[in-house]
């Protein structure tokens, strides 16, 4: 294994673990962008970065650059594309790279820490695309 995939690694593995209580959706809680942010911080910063923009400290290490998740709209007719991410953060999309060793399918990871709760995934989801939604670049 190179040093920079073990790198990656160990980032990938080391940040989900810094994850709290916090973190996880009450059984009962609403849609709610802030918890969506947070999982974000936890589990796509990494590689996208904090401002989301593919620059990430794991990036360098990548093979396939993290797209900037900020232009997600742009890049899909000024939408932003809910049940794409959906789909890519659950399952993969190997088409885009996505479901590799570099782009982790977070589903499995979710419904562990949500102790195979598919509600509590699904909100987790959800509140990770309607944070991504609220920082779409706008148009001028």
């Amino acid at each position: 294994m190179k040093i920079g995939e073990m790198v990656l690694v160990a980032v990938l593995v080391l940040i989900p673990c810094g994850s709290s209580a916090q973190d996880k959706p009450k059984t009962a809680a609403p849609r709610d962008a802030e918890a969506g942010k947070q999982t974000y911080m936890n589990y796509c910063a990494a590689c996208h970065g904090a401002d989301a923009r593919g620059n990430g400290p794991a990036a360098a290490a990548l093979k396939t650059p993290p797209p900037d998740l900020r232009t997600l709209a742009t890049r899909h007719d000024g939408k932003f594309p809910e049940s794409y991410v959906t789909r890519v953060v659950r399952s993969g999309d190997p088409k885009l790279g996505h479901g590799s060793a570099e782009m982790p399918i977070w589903g499995p990871v979710f419904s562990m820490q949500e102790n195979g709760d598919e509600t509590g995934v699904r909100r987790r989801i959800q509140n990770l695309c309607d944070y991504l939604a609220s920082i779409q670049d706008k148009k001028s």
